[in-house]
This record gives C-alpha cells, structure tokens and sequence, in this order.
C-alpha cells in the first residue's frame, strides 16, 4: 500500500509504558544505566508534515504550554537538517494526545516520529541505525521509537533487544500534576544500585520501579492513583511518572474499571504492541 504523504496524513507517535524500570548506576557524565522493558500502546499524538524548501523548521500548532523553540518536534527537524545537510525545512503540526510530564514518552515519540517522517519526505535515505542515533542526541527514550519495537532497553536506554511481550489491554491513569524526568533522576535519595536482573526475573514480576518511592513522596497525588489502582491489579508507574497503569486480560474489563476513575483523573484504555504503528510506514507496508 502507497501512502498519501500529504500535509493532511497522520504520522503516528504512540506512547509507551515501562513494565519495569530498575536504576542500576550513575556514569560520570551523569546519565544514569537503567534496565527497562518498553511496550507501545495503541494510543498517542498525531503529527503532520508540509517540506519548505528555505530550510525554516517551525511548529504551527501544538500544545501551547511547550514553548515551540523547545519542543522536540522543532528540534528534531532543525538537527535532521543540520546533520544531513540537506538545507531543508517543514511547518509542522501536532496534535497532543499523550499526557506531557507522564513518563509515557511523548516528547521522545513525537521527535523520533518527525525523523522517520522527515527522512522519508525529504528524500533523505539515511538508514534507521543512523537515525536512531540521531534521536540518541534529543534523549535516550528516541532510539526505540525509532527502531519501532518493543524492548529490553539497558545503558541510558539506548541498548535494545527487540522482544515479543503479551499484549493486553492497559487503563492508564494520570493525576493533574506534571513530573520532570530530571527532578526525579537528581533526586538524592533515588537509589541508584539495583541489582540488575534477567528476562526471567521480568516474567516472574520480580520486578519494580526504582523511580516510585521518590515520585510518590514529591508528588502523592501519583501514590494516590497507585493506590487506587492496586484494588484492580498489579498497579505500577510508567518511567518517572505520573502515568500509571494496570493490565486487564480483556478490553471490557479495562472499560468497566476505566468509568470508575475520579473525575479528576485523566484516563484511557490502550491495547500494549509490540510494534508500533509507525513500523508499517517504515517497511512501506
């Protein structure tokens, strides 16, 4: 199937979850070594691309609390740019769906997307290793949206096996509070030992969320969901928050827990992948 490239086709950018997320050092640079699994959800932004030729990259709508200078979609482009010398630019648009500041990785879905789409429409051709490593530059969650896989992630996040994981549906939940991914990784008391595990520590749910004690004691609207979502299943939170989340073996039992949420509680029920809906673009499927 061909795709209409036009200004007016959807770019997919999912969101993910982090099934786990164990802190196992900190490098001297700063950047912390970390064992995750990433899975994508069905659910996430949409993006829209128009190629200019006078080498601009601006965003011309998006959500307004992300000053659009900063956003990772405008930088994404602007370093594609730079980094292949092409001279090109794009108005771009975005329509925000994921939850900023709930360690579901929209802003890192969102940049990996305009590389992958920016590559294509600009008749780039760069191949996807050298693209995920240019997105490594705008934060270690790129890579894997790039590689369009669900993962074992270890180093800052940046090693990735691509693995098959079940594929449930997931409630979401979020709380009126945004988390900064940098508050929590600076945070004194994080403990940054683990020690690290293996794929069958994973399946057994030997496994937790290094990032929980501190989000939950800064921010207890966060504990709050935990709380409330541990009545329905094994409730944990997604990177360092506040998005939480639980399984459900079927989507009506997901809905039917999903409509008692309080109202002042931003939630959605997704289907997990383990392939994300910008991999068939990519293959050209």
């Amino acid at each position: 199937m061909t795709h209409p490239f036009t200004s007016d086709f959807a770019w997919p950018a999912p969101a993910k979850l982090n099934l786990f997320l164990h802190v196992t050092g900190r490098r001297a640079d700063g950047y912390h070594e970390l064992q995750t699994v990433f899975q994508f959800l069905d659910y996430g932004d949409s993006l829209y691309f128009q190629p200019r030729g006078d080498g601009i990259c601006r965003r011309t709508d998006g959500d307004e609390t992300i000053p659009a200078d900063t956003d990772l979609v405008v930088r994404a482009a602007r370093l594609l740019s730079e980094v292949s010398g092409a001279g090109l630019g794009a108005d771009i648009r975005v329509k925000k769906r994921i939850p900023v500041g709930g360690g579901l990785g929209g802003g890192s879905s969102d940049a990996a997307t305009t590389l992958v789409a920016l590559n294509r429409l600009w008749n780039l051709g760069i191949p996807y290793d050298e693209i995920a490593q240019i997105g490594l530059r705008l934060g270690a969650d790129v890579p894997v949206f790039v590689r369009a896989q669900s993962a074992w992630a270890e180093g800052v996040g940046d090693k990735l096996w691509p693995i098959e994981l079940p594929e449930p549906c997931y409630l979401v939940v979020t709380p009126p509070v945004s988390v900064s991914t940098a508050e929590i990784f600076t945070a004194p008391e994080l403990r940054r030992d683990e020690p690290p595990v293996d794929m069958e520590a994973f399946r057994s749910g030997a496994t937790h969320n290094s990032c929980e004690p501190v989000t939950r004691a800064r921010h207890p609207a966060v504990g709050e969901v935990l709380d409330w979502l541990a009545a329905h299943g094994s409730a944990r939170m997604s990177g360092t928050g506040a998005s939480c989340f639980v399984a459900f073996d079927s989507l009506r039992d997901a809905e039917r827990v999903r409509d008692q949420v309080p109202s002042q509680w931003r939630s959605f029920v997704a289907h997990g992948l383990n392939r994300s809906p910008l991999a068939d673009i990519m293959r050209g499927l």
